[in-house]
């Protein structure tokens, strides 16, 4: 028999001698302990100082608007799943069931015993669906709320009717729906003057990605188009981050990426008094060809005061640029004859020249994202991704009242808004990608960073990972804020 060849021997199973078998290996060192999965478990503390939430949405709330005339009517809109191409889904519901927490004496807090008020759940009044992507923006229409129209980023503007029965219940029909570009930004609801002969009600205007403005009438009258295009305008190059109404609806200023803004002649009222620029549709045109103007980095919040006088635009790197408007009235044509022999000088020349620069400010150090005028006080209050708020006062060159530098830690500021009928224009409500709401009282001269806050609220998870406040309503009178989570919560806080 021959012998078996090399590759059969390397082959061949590995045998343990019988010797080697019965050798006993001393365990030296005792038995070691395998890891456990059972960790010590980790205490979260979790502060919520709501009186009610909302809890049906999945993802994050993105967008948040309320009724102008029935504020316990909340609309909210975000993305449902974890998908890129999640369908966008929102909700109205109603806060008028929720009690208001009573104001209890120091002796009944302490009792730990004592029964605590939960906090109110509340259910969906209406589902808004029909986009294929997040909603990002909501608004209802003004004067008197009878639309509420939806943005999302799949280009849909939707509109839906509101309708209230004799008891008061309020119920939400789809009306229409346009898409003329591959992303709405956001809307913005027209106001309406008493005494308006120009300006239609029920008039929205958004902006797109493509840097496009459209500005839209609804009127359900019209079954065949009941979304009627006023005006449609190409001049941006790059997205339309943000716009604004003046308080009288007779001018929009909007801002874009390409750090350029432009204030529109919506309804022809500057037109017609000679006040435009050159192309037929603008009272104010810059961008960054003006290196007085330019902004590295682009525009991204925009706000009006309230006597239309000037324009406000914040951008990247911190930078604010105020800017002039024309003056609209009975003499018009003699404002707009002066304007060539006139130059307007500081603040106090207000709208006397469309187009002025009239302060150029860079006191935070990160992009501006949200302005807020004071709606009785000369002030302006400006929130940035460095986690700081400015108010600066307006009737003295724009010179800093208030540096609040921590406002919301390192966290960005998502929204300041200035109280209407509460503290008389001096309380600011803010919040920001800490998951935190606060309220500062931006009375007396420059001080320490939280001299100023009023109160607080918390309840949404924060420290920017999932979590964060991305917008809030707080009303006419601000005593109730609702609050739009990053966590997929809305939470009701009382003031």
């Amino acid at each position: 028999m021959s012998a078996p060849h090399r590759d059969e021997i390397d082959d061949a199973p590995e045998m343990l001698d019988a010797d080697d078998a019965l050798e006993e290996v001393e365990d030296i060192e005792g038995d070691i302990a395998m890891d456990s999965d059972d960790e010590e478990p980790i205490e979260i503390n979790i502060h919520n100082d709501s009186v009610a939430y909302f809890d049906a949405h999945k993802d994050s709330v993105f967008a948040i608007a309320q009724h102008p005339t029935q504020p316990t009517l909340i609309a909210t809109g975000g993305s449902e799943g974890e998908g890129d191409d999640a369908p966008g889904k929102g909700y109205v519901f109603d806060t008028s069931p929720v009690v208001g927490r009573p104001v209890l004496p120091a002796s009944y807090n302490a009792d730990p015993s004592a029964p605590q008020q939960k906090s109110t759940e509340l259910q969906p009044l209406y589902t808004i669906e029909g986009h294929t992507d997040s909603i990002n923006t909501l608004a209802f229409t003004l004067p008197r709320g009878e639309f509420l129209v939806s943005g999302g980023l799949d280009g849909r503007m939707r509109v839906y009717q509101l309708s209230v029965d004799a008891r008061n219940k309020a119920s939400f029909t789809f009306l229409a729906e346009s898409q003329e570009v591959p992303e709405i930004n956001w809307i913005a609801p027209c106001p309406v003057a008493p005494n308006s002969q120009i300006i239609v009600a029920n008039t929205v205007a958004l902006g797109a990605s493509d840097g496009s403005v459209w500005v839209y009438t609804i009127d359900p009258s019209d079954a065949s188009n009941p979304l009627q295009i006023v005006q449609s305008y190409f001049l941006h190059t790059e997205s339309c981050t943000a716009g604004a109404w003046s308080p009288d609806g007779k001018f929009l200023a909007t801002v874009s990426e390409d750090s350029s803004l432009l204030v529109w002649d919506v309804w022809g009222e500057a037109a017609a008094n000679g006040l435009t620029n050159d192309n037929g549709q603008t009272v104010v045109s810059l961008n960054s060809s003006d290196q007085r103007f330019a902004v590295e980095g682009g525009l991204y919040s925009v706000a009006i005061d309230p006597k239309t006088s000037f324009v406000a635009v914040g951008g990247a790197g911190g930078a604010i640029k105020i800017v002039g408007l024309p003056r609209l009235g009975v003499d018009s044509h003699a404002a707009s004859s002066k304007q060539s022999k006139t130059k307007a000088k500081g603040a106090d020349a207000g709208g006397s020249q469309g187009g002025t620069i009239l302060a150029d400010l860079h006191t935070q150090g990160d992009g501006i994202e949200t302005l807020s005028f004071s709606p009785t006080n000369p002030l302006l209050a400006a929130g940035s991704v460095d986690g700081s708020i400015v108010i600066y006062d307006t009737s003295r060159r724009f010179a800093v009242r208030r540096h609040i530098k921590d406002a919301h830690e390192e966290f960005s500021v998502v929204k300041v808004e200035f109280v209407k009928g509460l503290g008389d224009g001096w309380l600011l409500t803010s919040c920001g990608m800490d998951g935190v709401v606060r309220r500062w009282d931006v009375r007396g001269a420059a001080g320490a960073s939280t001299e100023s806050m009023v109160k607080e609220w918390k309840g949404h998870r924060g420290d920017g990972e999932g979590g964060g406040v991305l917008g809030f309503v707080q009303g006419s009178t601000g005593e109730r804020i609702v609050t739009a989570g990053d966590d997929g919560i809305v939470l009701v806080f009382e003031a």
